[in-house]
């Protein structure tokens, strides 16, 4: 009977794992079920009368059970929930980061659709366990759709007062972690100029850096969007059906130490720096020189446009995916297009054995499709029909051709083909301001004057979602 009773913990704590949404509150009672010993008659084996009626209680146990579960979530609605509500589907949270709070390492938070920008507005969340977070649903949670029901996390510009961080932080245990379904928009939170970069049709002037003050309000907060630090503990991470539009820094930069990292089916837009960065943090071994691999990246399926250089002057970054070091990736069936500078960055040295790239399409990526390093102090900007010639793991199916059907801002394009930089110098060596300095011992001074026409202005998010679909096989593909 002992036996039995084990057996039956055990499935009940499969059963337990694998749900997909449960309710923390019932989580404890399952608890003292699983952990409840045998009681005497148990253990002695009890009459054979009850070993024959085990399986058959275990049988109805495991069927309640499964219909139970089935039910259960923690759930967040910002039209019906309340922070102090248990977050269950009849009295849901308000905020995702409450449900952070309440959720144990594993659990999956459903999330209806909504503006969300944190309690109080605070405008980040921070996690330190794997979560699953489930965006999108309807109020009723039976429907998931994020063209019709989106999950917004949208802080606005005086979140910026309040904390300077990455919207979504993972900073210690991460395997297991999934985030489906939300649109991440830093549009309202940036600062924006309101005499430089004024295209015509854009909804703002040029992006101000941290470092300008613009006229109202505070300044740009230059964080990712999704952030995994360093010192992550590593595993297995997904990020699937999201949207990344208007990020001043990095749409997704992660640390990998082991696992695997799967981008799957997302919409980037308008993000400064690089769509997709991640890196390996785990110990080197077998001495200087030698590169040890972390883990694998899988980026698939994505659609990654209007990625924008570091500064207003389009000189350096700008790339859809920036391939770094220690880890191995395939990078298949994206959309890599309006790049500043290029669509995928191999510049940093990683394996050559480590990469293949793979039925992407690439188009209007200024610089290049692939910048790429094969030896110190050399850098080759490639195109397309160039990469026949590279010796990478994989290279094949790759095309360069400009889609008819995908659906972009037709103002916003525009102004981003068309972008330039300009400067001029104001210096006057002779006037009587430098010889005055000159006399004194001083450097003379001149005043040097830029001008972009575009650069990093908000994309409305709203458009982002009809590139779900857009192109058969290629991209971010409908949402299920």
């Amino acid at each position: 009977m002992e036996g039995n009773a084990r057996f039956c913990r055990a499935v009940l704590e499969k059963c337990f794992l694998n749900c997909y949404c449960f309710h923390i509150r019932d989580r404890k009672r399952l608890h003292f079920i699983l952990q409840k010993k045998p009681n005497a008659a148990d253990r002695s084996g009890g009459p054979m009368k009850s070993k024959k009626k085990f399986p058959f209680a275990v049988a109805a146990l495991l069927l309640f059970l499964a219909g139970f579960l089935a039910e259960a979530a923690i759930y967040v609605s910002k039209a019906k929930g309340n922070n102090q509500n248990p977050g269950s589907k009849a009295s849901p949270v308000k905020e995702i980061d409450k449900a952070i709070t309440l959720a144990q390492a594993g659990d999956t938070i459903c999330i209806a659709g909504g503006i969300y920008a944190g309690t109080f507005s605070i405008g980040f969340m921070q996690t330190d366990k794997p979560l699953k977070l489930l965006g999108s649903f309807d109020e009723t949670f039976s429907v998931r759709s994020i063209v019709k029901t989106p999950t917004v996390f949208q802080p606005d510009n005086e979140s910026g007062a309040k904390a300077r961080k990455a919207f979504l932080k993972f900073s210690k245990a991460l395997a297991g972690t999934v985030v489906d379904g939300i649109v991440f928009d830093m549009g309202l939170r940036n600062a924006y100029s309101t005499r430089d970069g004024l295209g015509k049709g854009l909804e703002t002037g040029r992006l101000l850096r941290a470092t300008e003050r613009p006229p109202v309000g505070n300044s740009t907060v230059e964080e990712p969007i999704i952030q995994v630090v360093s010192a992550a503990q590593g595993g297995d991470l997904t990020i699937q059906n999201c949207v990344f539009v208007n990020g001043a820094s990095f749409a997704i930069q992660a640390g990998h130490r082991q696992g695997t990292v799967r981008i799957l089916n997302n919409v980037f837009v308008g993000n400064r720096m690089a769509a997709i960065e991640i890196f390996g943090t785990c110990a080197g071994r077998g001495g200087p020189g030698t590169m040890v691999e972390c883990g694998d990246v899988e980026i698939a399926y994505n659609t990654i446009l209007f990625s924008w250089s570091r500064l207003k002057d389009l000189a350096d970054m700008g790339y859809g995916v920036r391939v770094m070091t220690k880890c191995r990736y395939h990078i298949h069936h994206n959309v890599i297009a309006g790049s500043v500078l290029a669509g995928i960055d191999h510049s940093r040295f990683n394996k050559d054995e480590w990469l293949r790239i793979t039925d992407n399409i690439f188009f209007a990526n200024k610089k290049a499709d692939l910048q790429y390093s094969p030896a110190s102090n050399t850098r080759l900007n490639l195109f397309v029909e160039q990469f026949g010639d590279l010796s990478f793991a994989e290279v094949k199916g790759n095309k360069g051709e400009i889609p008819a059907k995908l659906p972009v801002n037709k103002n916003y394009l525009d102004a981003f083909l068309s972008a330039s930089y300009s400067e001029q110098i104001d210096f006057k060596p002779d006037s009587a301001a430098n010889r005055w300095r000159e006399a004194l011992g001083l450097n003379k001074q001149g005043k040097i004057t830029s001008q972009v026409s575009m650069f990093m202005n908000r994309y409305p998010w709203r458009e982002t979602l009809a590139l779900f679909g857009a192109l058969k096989g290629s991209g971010a593909q409908a949402f299920k």
